[in-house]
């Protein structure tokens, strides 16, 4: 998601993106440790998603 798309969301709706690809990050972490994910870039995309996410969330908190 771009950050662009986070910036319009609320609060709640970026908290909720932020556990959303936390979960599908350790899902592919899982998938990783049992030798079942072939494209590695896939947890690179997700941790930066994350960040990008958990940087606006901060953003907009401290708005407030």
């Amino acid at each position: 998601m771009k950050a662009a798309d986070l910036r319009q969301k609320d609060v709640a709706g970026i908290q909720a993106e932020v556990k959303a690809l936390q979960k599908a990050h350790f899902g592919l972490r899982m998938q990783k440790a049992t030798q079942q994910l072939t494209n590695l870039n896939t947890l690179r995309i997700t941790r930066r998603a994350i960040a990008r996410a958990k940087t606006i969330l901060a953003e907009k908190t401290r708005a407030n």
